[in-house]
């Protein structure tokens, strides 16, 4: 860490907002300006809408993450935890991954944390759960399906078969019916290579408490996702939630119970919980409390933006519609990135704020291979879109949104090449636990239990075998 008598632009979260808003302030920003600091507890950016196509094996994990470092050259880039932030003194304390936490002073602050998933008090749900916030998530959630397929092929214990055959998902957002389109999919090839495996030994389950799925791109296309996901053989259970899963034994308000392996969490976010230790004005939800400059209420030096903020829509209030707030996605969190970016130049310059005002464009949704639904909206006008060309329009918006050009070729390359190569289904489970075979192999052997003359030193051995004689 540099100590700098420059004034510091501290950005809290290298997420999507984080990574973009910091990219804007270097880009806009005078040599030798400010010094712009970044903490996150992970060195990269994961761009999430790619994870579902990352655990059906689409696209490389390496491809879905940006680097940090790499991508802000220009930045102070630390791996850490902001832990609290003192406004009165304008010091954030930071806790590195190891060693003793520290204070570090700031000027300007954005936060930029993000969310985490939204999660209740469900008996078995923290053991059990299998969460898709971050990519290890998605490629355990890979592994882990693959691992099942591995199982139900090598066993004959029938139980344990329909154990590991069983896969519950529970939320039909935009995460939970990517994701259960993908795997299905993939679980779908995958059973091409195995003798004892079919696709119609596997069980796939949705549940959400809500009336619909895919809410995001309307009733009619979220019909349509339901009905195409049945048709597939998914079984959806609208209006119900999870009321346990102790020991992979799941009960659903229904009353249906199965026993699965398998239960994907994608029920939601919420803001991260240690917004409540910075002492900032928070929305009823937890969001930190915004202006449309995205500055937060009663501040002029500290701005929020995305999934961990509440920022009004500015746009569809202009339309008639009362208390809008911007919606938790990728469309939003890029746009604001930027305004904030320019927000706090301007700030530290002394110039006016710009206030944020974007009108939504629409959604896109992939639900596997060559499937998918996707709303655009141009002026009054909704295009409603389904199937093999709402897909291309899912892979097209979020290709090219994904970070920097390095990443957006890769990942172009990955589904190009996926075109003449065949899905790869290969497990890799142990990677989760890689020392566990050397331990085993290096630990000191177990003593064995020596007799009583053993243990005896060499001169009283002696002395015995006298008087024995």
């Amino acid at each position: 860490m540099s100590t700098t008598e420059r004034p510091r632009i501290l950005v809290v979260g290298g997420g999507y907002v984080g990574l973009y808003a910091a990219r804007r302030i270097l880009k806009k920003m005078r040599y030798g300006e400010a010094t712009v600091t970044v903490v996150d507890p992970r060195s990269y950016m994961t761009y999430q809408p790619f994870l579902p196509e990352a655990a059906a094996g689409s696209i490389s994990p390496r491809h879905v993450v940006v680097p940090l470092r790499r991508v802000l050259p220009k930045a102070e880039v630390l791996t850490g935890r902001v832990t609290t932030i003192d406004q009165d003194r304008k010091v954030a304390t930071i806790a590195p991954l190891v060693g003793e936490a520290y204070e570090l002073p700031f000027d300007y602050l954005v936060i930029a944390m993000g969310a985490v998933s939204r999660t209740f008090p469900i008996p078995g749900l923290a053991e059990q759960g299998i969460g898709m916030k971050g990519i290890e998530e998605a490629i355990g959630l890979r592994n882990h399906v693959l691992e099942q397929l591995d199982k139900a092929d090598s066993t004959n214990d029938e139980e344990v078969r329909r154990k590991a055959l069983t896969f519950v998902f529970v939320g039909g957002g935009f995460a939970g019916a990517e994701t259960i389109g993908e795997v299905e999919d993939m679980a779908r090839d995958a059973a091409k290579y195995y003798s004892n495996v079919s696709r119609e030994d596997m069980r796939f389950i949705l549940v959400d408490a809500a009336d619909k799925i895919l809410p995001e791109v309307g009733p009619k296309l979220g019909a349509y996702g339901k009905e195409h996901l049945e048709s597939r053989g998914v079984e959806v259970y609208l209006s119900t939630s999870m009321d346990s899963c102790v020991d992979g034994h799941v009960v659903l308000k229904n009353g249906l119970e199965v026993d699965s392996s398998t239960i994907v969490w994608t029920a939601g976010v919420k803001p991260n919980p240690v917004l409540s230790r910075f002492g900032l004005p928070l929305g009823p939800r937890g969001h930190v409390d915004t202006q449309a400059t995205l500055q937060v209420q009663g501040t002029d030096y500290i701005w929020a933006a995305g999934d961990n903020a509440q920022v009004p829509d500015v746009a569809a209030r202009k339309a008639g519609v009362e208390n809008a707030w911007c919606p938790p996605n990728a469309q939003h969190a890029l746009r604001q990135a930027r305004v904030l970016g320019d927000n706090v130049i301007s700030g530290m310059r002394g110039f006016p704020q710009k206030e944020y005002a974007h009108a939504n464009k629409g959604a896109v949704a992939g639900l596997g291979l060559h499937k998918g639904v996707a709303m655009i909206v141009m002026g009054k006008m909704k295009i409603k879109l389904k199937g093999r060309l709402a897909w291309y329009m899912h892979r097209s918006y979020h290709g090219f949104a994904m970070p920097t050009w390095n990443r957006k070729i890769r990942v172009f390359a990955d589904w190009t090449l996926a075109v003449f190569l065949k899905r790869e289904v290969v497990s890799l489970g142990a990677i989760e636990t890689p020392r566990e075979e050397f331990y085993e192999a290096a630990k000191p052997a177990p003593r064995v239990a020596q007799s009583a003359e053993a243990q005896l030193p060499p001169t009283r051995k002696s002395e015995e075998k006298a008087k024995a004689s």
